[in-house]
Parts: structure tokens; sequence; C-alpha cells
């Protein structure tokens, strides 16, 4: 968690947020993508996120803002990946703490998403027990609906829907996120699991690629006539 000068109010190091996401758990969301990570898998598409000076500094009261901006748009969730979340605890616990406020704001009656069911899911690459062996992560963790643990291993793929490799797990951790995600568990999909964006200047993929469908997606633009100057998977 960074201090902005004259500013009390906790901020996080952020790569993008993007609305619309409807590859990264049911439904559409609202993604937020940290900036930083010390765990730099192997094979990971998103290598720009893991310089921790990269991406820009956002206060979480910029951050919550957009997501009642998501629940009064139709957002049926929000997902927070990286980079590594769980390197800012103290961000990443005040973001999540008023997200469940600001959708028990929305879901009231009256409220912009009122009787809806909207849940909060958060990626991580370390592993259950090294969040549980962190209070700081712990305390972070425990306002999400579901969480996916484990580091991203490019020799053991899957199919599992919303995962990167079969090593990671998808926990609900309360009754909403085991209302939503248990026909979710074991589901697997054999299609393109991406979504493309153009953004300013540049295209952009939310999602969580099966194997090879990032090579896959140079050679097609190869053909195309597309070169690409810059791939966030390539080192």
């Amino acid at each position: 968690m960074e201090n902005v000068p004259g500013c009390a109010e906790p901020t996080l190091r952020v790569s993008q947020t993007h609305f619309p996401v409807e590859t990264l758990g049911p439904g559409r969301r609202l993604g937020i993508w940290s900036q930083g990570c010390g765990l730099a898998c192997a094979g990971c598409m998103s290598r720009h996120t893991w310089e921790p000076s990269g991406g820009a500094s956002r206060t979480v009261s910029s951050l919550l803002g957009l997501w009642r901006e998501a629940l009064a748009r139709g957002a049926d969730g929000l997902t927070v990946s990286g980079g590594e979340p769980l390197d800012q605890p103290g961000a990443l616990e005040a973001l999540l703490a008023g997200a469940v406020r600001a959708r028990a704001e929305a879901v009231a009656p009256g409220g912009p998403a009122a009787g809806r069911e909207i849940d909060i899911l958060l990626y991580t690459g370390y592993e259950e027990e090294e969040v549980e062996a962190d209070a700081a992560r712990s305390a972070a963790v425990r306002h999400a609906d579901v969480l996916v643990t484990g580091r991203y291993r490019v020799a053991e793929p899957t199919a599992l829907v919303w995962r990167g490799s079969a090593n990671q797990r998808m926990r609900p951790r309360t009754a909403r996120g085991r209302a939503r995600y248990q026909e979710h568990l074991a589901r697997t999909e054999s299609g393109p699991r991406l979504q493309m964006v153009e953004g300013d200047g540049d295209v952009r993929l939310y999602g969580v690629p099966r194997r090879g469908e990032l090579v896959a997606l140079e050679r097609r633009l190869r053909r195309a006539g597309i070169a690409l100057t810059a791939a966030s998977w390539r080192p």
C-alpha cells in the first residue's frame, strides 16, 4: 500500500481496469488488475504487470467509484487479478471491504441492483497455506466470495474454466460463492477463453488462455498481415 502525500486514503497500484469482462467469472464483470508481482510465473501472459513501479497508483475510492458505476450498469460481479493482488494486502483489503459495502447498498430494495446475486472473485498465485500463514493476506481475502489460488504452471494445462493450470484451485468462501460457483468447479471449456478489446493504440486480451491459444493467435494475425510490436507474454 502506498501513501499519497497529503492524503491518508489507501491507494492500490493498478495495471488496468475494464468493464465488462466476460471471461473471468460468470456474467459481465468489472475487472481490476493490480500492478506488481514477485512470483513471476514462467509462461505468464501478463508479464507487463510484474514490475511494481509500472501501471498507475489509484485511490481505493476511485476504484470503488468504478465498481458502483458497474453495478448501476448491470455488473454480475467483480474480479480482481494481477499482477499479484496480495502483494498489496492492505490496499486490497480496503478495496474488497468497500466493494462488499457498495454491493450491499446496490442490491438493497430501491438500489440499482436490487435483489440480484453479485459476487467478488479474487485471483492469487499464492497457495492457500501461504495466504493463511500471513495475517495481512488472510485479512484481505476474507472479503472475497471465491478465491482462485496457486502459481501458474505452464507445463500443467487444464480445461477447467477460469483456471490457467491444473494445480490451481477455485475455492468458494461464502454461501454466495458456493451458490454461484458450485456448478463451475469441475466445468471444462473447449473453445477460446479470451476476450479481445481494442484499447487506445493497442489490443487487450482478457481471460485465461488455453495452452497454445496465444501462439495460434499470433499465427492468425501474421496470416492477416498484422505484426505484433509487443506482446505481454513475451520476455
